[in-house]
């Protein structure tokens, strides 16, 4: 077993346990970010923005390159290889691992990059690992912003949460995914 990967440990709890472990700087966005707050949506990838850094493209790659990472979408007789270079020549990639997919988005719609992202966050733990996930807030703005039509569907939902979570008086933070 890799590191992040434990008997039991589902592909989602053992991506964020990786990328937590090697130090990488990323806020969690997209549907495991609405689940963390409350949504019923589900989601088969892990959507992250990650800071743009040399040092964190490095430290991103490397969790994630003794998990096979690979174009998803793209035939595998297409040379791919993630490292630092590769990272910092790209803003987004869709990538499947042997842990589950996950996508790397270096500009999130309606907010920005990392620095921008990461304001819009809060910590909460996911699955068992602590982490940044974008606030209620956030996802609205983001989602608005990119005008699709499964974003703007979930509009309502968040908006919702939102609503529920101001009336309760509670903050943007707690244990998610744990029961």
């Amino acid at each position: 077993m890799g590191r992040g990967e434990e008997a039991g440990m589902t592909g989602l709890e053992a991506l964020l346990k990786t990328l937590g472990e090697a130090g990488v700087q990323f806020v969690v966005i997209g549907g495991v970010a609405m689940y963390a707050h409350g949504s019923t949506r589900l989601t088969r990838d892990l959507d992250i923005c990650y800071e743009r850094s040399p040092a964190n493209l490095e430290r991103l790659a490397r969790a994630l390159s003794e998990y096979h990472p690979r174009l998803r979408g793209v035939s595998d007789s297409v040379a791919f290889c993630l490292d630092g270079r590769a990272l910092s020549r790209g803003m987004n990639f869709t990538l499947s691992t042997d842990l589950g997919d996950i996508d790397l988005i270096g500009e999130v719609p309606g907010l920005g990059q990392y620095p921008q992202v990461e304001h819009w966050g809060t910590t909460v733990e996911v699955e068992g690992t602590l982490c940044r996930v974008l606030s209620l807030r956030g996802l609205i703005q983001s989602k608005r912003a990119s005008g699709r039509p499964r974003d703007l569907e979930a509009l309502r939902e968040l908006e919702a949460l939102a609503d529920l979570e101001q009336g309760s008086g509670d903050a943007e933070s707690g244990t998610y995914g744990e029961e």
